[in-house]
């Protein structure tokens, strides 16, 4: 029996109504597990779609990132498919060779419109009279969206849905992941030093510590949004200005004395940690690792100005690099995350946030040993297959309560 099951996020959510479609329940996710099954095991090379764009303040990173992904996955024998997701919402298949500047003005030139249905995922609509669309039959996505619906378990959630494995978190990783506060809370719980962080709100009223403070989305990725305020009043008036913060703001102690620590860490074939790294603010903005500092040179991350290996105590980095061990534990990280960390460059040392979808993917991280992208993106296609993140439970509906339930019309008399 087959059962409707349409998915549709309004456009207030970032995926348009393109997310629809039928899905056979089990039987269907059954089927394409099997599929998954002999890609993780080497022994099939797989249809791989990347996946970039998105609706989101991180749109263009996406781009860059996505791009270069497609670039290192053409020397692999997997055949590669190039998804743009536009910031109208729809989703187009576009030519691999093309470059950053095509995507400057939206949809590029030759884009081939996509729909997506739970039962037969990526569906390609050339156009014309006598066309017929076709399933792209993708196997695996290389998730390269940053911010938004796509890095917030969104996106993860439909491809669990729809049988199709992709790299990087989960949905409910990726979900914590994006939520600064829920994050803050994890961290704690496990006793992992972390600053200060509450919500900010009229109703909850002061956080309990003194400015200065930096105000954050809540749900924001990067440092798209972020503010650095002097008291308490002036923060709460930025959440009626900013529209980062519609969606909700956390504010904590601003602390200059402290300077930004980065460490990727990846969860297969093992976990491994990358090389630490201090990016390097900018003179113009020194408060924060701003958006520029990280993305304007055009490359992503791979050009943003740094210190790698960092320069640092043997003790500090030993810390850090045991902090990041049991974040990979407890969030849980899967695919190549970035985890980022306040320090004094002594003995002083929080962490801020996880990067569950990094820009550049932290390739550039990886140094010692070194290891090409080509090879992180073969182990990402590897792990998704071989390593399912939606397994349904059916155990405990086997009728009884249907049985005894009598009728509806007695329960809402």
């Amino acid at each position: 029996m087959k059962m409707t099951c349409p998915i549709i996020f309004y456009k207030e959510f970032a995926v348009a109504s393109a997310f629809r479609g039928t899905i056979t329940p089990l039987i269907f996710l059954a089927e394409k597990q099997m599929l998954i099954k002999r890609i993780g095991d080497g022994t099939h090379m797989a249809k791989v779609g990347v996946l970039f764009g998105g609706v989101s303040p991180e749109h263009d990173i996406s781009i860059l990132t996505g791009l270069q992904a497609v670039r290192g996955l053409e020397s692999t024998l997997h055949e590669v498919i190039a998804i743009y997701w536009a910031k109208t919402g729809e989703f187009y298949q576009t030519e691999l060779s093309l470059e950053a500047k095509d995507f400057s003005n939206g949809v590029p030139s030759g884009a081939i419109r996509l729909s997506f249905s739970l039962q037969d995922g990526f569906i390609a609509h050339a156009g014309g009279i006598f066309s017929k669309s076709r399933g792209l039959d993708i196997e695996v996505v290389v998730v390269c969206l940053h911010g938004g619906a796509g890095e917030d378990g969104s996106v993860q959630a439909v491809l669990d849905l729809a049988g199709i494995a992709y790299t990087g978190p989960g949905s409910k990783g990726a979900a914590v992941g994006m939520d600064k506060l829920a994050f803050g809370g994890l961290l704690l719980s496990h006793d992992v030093p972390t600053l200060p962080r509450k919500l900010l709100t009229e109703s909850v009223g002061h956080p309990g510590f003194e400015g200065p403070y930096i105000v954050k989305p809540r749900y924001g990725g990067s440092s798209i949004g972020i503010e650095v305020v002097a008291d308490f009043t002036t923060a709460l008036a930025r959440l009626k200005l900013n529209v980062h913060f519609r969606q909700g703001a956390v504010i904590e102690p601003y602390r200059p004395d402290l300077f930004d620590l980065q460490v990727a860490v990846r969860s297969y074939p093992v976990f491994e940690l990358s090389a630490i790294e201090r990016p390097v603010r900018s003179g113009a903005n020194s408060e924060i690792l701003s958006y520029a500092d990280k993305y304007v040179a055009g490359e992503g991350m791979v050009a943003a100005p740094r210190e790698l290996p960092a320069v640092i105590p043997d003790s500090l980095a030993d810390s850090l690099r045991n902090y990041a061990r049991i974040i990979g534990d407890i969030l849980p990280v899967r695919g190549l995350a970035r985890i980022d960390f306040l320090s004094d460059g002594v003995d002083i040392l929080y962490v801020n946030e996880v990067n569950t979808i990094p820009g550049s993917l932290s390739k550039y991280l990886f140094i010692s040993p070194p290891i090409s992208f080509e090879k992180l993106l073969g182990d990402l296609i590897d792990e998704a297959a071989s390593h399912k993140t939606y397994m349904p439970v059916t155990a405990g509906a086997d009728g009884s309560a249907l049985a005894s339930a009598g009728s509806i019309a007695a329960k809402l008399a």
